[in-house]
């Protein structure tokens, strides 16, 4: 029988970045909880599952009963000013006839209390009035930040603030958003020694750079940074929690996913990356390659992989830099069997594509 035919790759020692992986969930940068903040029924409100501006009226609670009360509190306050000024003229009346003993001590001492009881009325009705303008203000329920509204958990002609101030919807902000995640107190150490040698690139002082996972496994297009945002540790579980922070100006990225920060180190290690599918498994696990020696035998060698990127292994031990890897051929190839061993040409590269074909019939070629 012939020799079979194989083809190789040949195993190239070459720089490769690393990347400690982070995961965690997404949470937004501000969440704000609309509630109403005075009694009332719901007579205007917008529909949920929009973008607003900060100051965007959201609700409005009817304004009559608290317009009452504001023109209440305005009446008593002008009635306290007009006892203020005549307690106030009786005072000044009494202080210039207590010289000439017009009246008795008492009577003056009455006369300057009642002023200055009169003053203390005009502050209070003064403070009762603004609250009654506060109050009354507080009917249009406006957007305190600018974020994506939810659903509104009220309906118009809903009766609320009784006793409580009821939730009306929620407004989140998305862009730029948080990743929360808990690390231990050693790789978070590890990865600040890191950042203080310069082996991880860096977005900005004390920020890491950092690319984002999704849980479909798609990589996230914009780069974002890692915060180290506590700095302490739990003492019963030695975990600091970290935050990254991602550009979300398409909201692509919603609070409560679940997702991976890789953390990108500028410096890589020398290292061997091969095609997954010259991998074999044996029966208890152990990972190996056939590769072809010397005099073109074929030779069994167990390796150790580290992880996998998209559809190589990292080869962490059991490779050289110069060995031929079989790609093509491994079921024509035994070990120790002698074969006719080519390098390995992808599908769809043509060699000498760029070549123009030599005419047969004797013509010269075309120009």
């Amino acid at each position: 029988m012939p020799p079979a035919e194989v083809t190789y790759i040949t195993a190239t020692v070459a720089p490769v970045t690393e990347f400690s992986e982070l995961p965690g969930r997404l949470n937004s940068i501000r969440i704000a909880q609309i509630r109403a903040r005075v009694p009332g029924v719901v007579v205007e409100q917008v529909q949920g599952g929009m973008d607003v501006k900060q100051g965007q009226l959201l609700f409005r609670i009817d304004p009559e009963p608290l317009k009452a009360s504001y023109n209440s509190a305005e009446a008593s306050l002008q009635k306290a000013q007009a006892v203020q000024v005549q307690t106030q003229a009786k005072a000044d009346r009494f202080k210039s006839l207590i010289e000439f003993n017009a009246v008795s001590k008492q009577d003056y001492i009455d006369a300057t209390a009642s002023a200055q009881t009169a003053v203390a009325d005009v502050a209070a009705s003064r403070a009762a009035l603004q609250t009654a303008k506060l109050n009354l203000a507080y009917t249009n329920v406006t957007a305190p930040i600018s974020g994506y509204m939810g659903r509104p958990l009220v309906t118009q002609g809903d009766l609320v603030g009784q006793g409580e101030a009821t939730l009306l919807t929620t407004v989140q902000q998305l862009d730029p958003i948080y990743m929360d995640l808990t690390q231990s107190s050693n790789e978070v150490l590890r990865i600040r020694q890191a950042m203080e040698s310069g082996r991880l690139k860096r977005a900005g002082k004390d920020e890491v750079k950092v690319t984002l996972v999704l849980d479909d496994g798609s990589h996230y297009p914009l780069t974002g940074k890692l915060l180290f945002s506590d700095i302490s540790v739990d003492t019963t579980t030695s975990m600091v929690t970290l935050r990254a922070q991602f550009p979300n100006p398409n909201r692509l990225l919603l609070p409560g996913m679940y997702a991976r920060a890789l953390v990108e180190e500028s410096a890589g290690k020398q290292a061997i990356l091969i095609p997954q599918r010259v991998v074999s498994r044996g029966d208890n696990g152990t990972a190996s390659v056939m590769l072809v020696g010397k005099d073109d035998k074929i030779e069994i060698r167990e390796v150790k992989l580290g992880e996998a990127r998209k559809d190589q292994w990292l080869v962490a031990e059991g490779l050289r830099g110069g060995e031929r890897i079989v790609i093509e051929g491994l079921q024509m190839a035994a070990p120790g069997a002698q074969v006719k061993a080519k390098p390995y040409t992808p599908a769809n590269v043509v060699p000498n594509s760029n070549a123009i074909d030599a005419p047969t019939n004797g013509q010269s070629a075309p120009k």
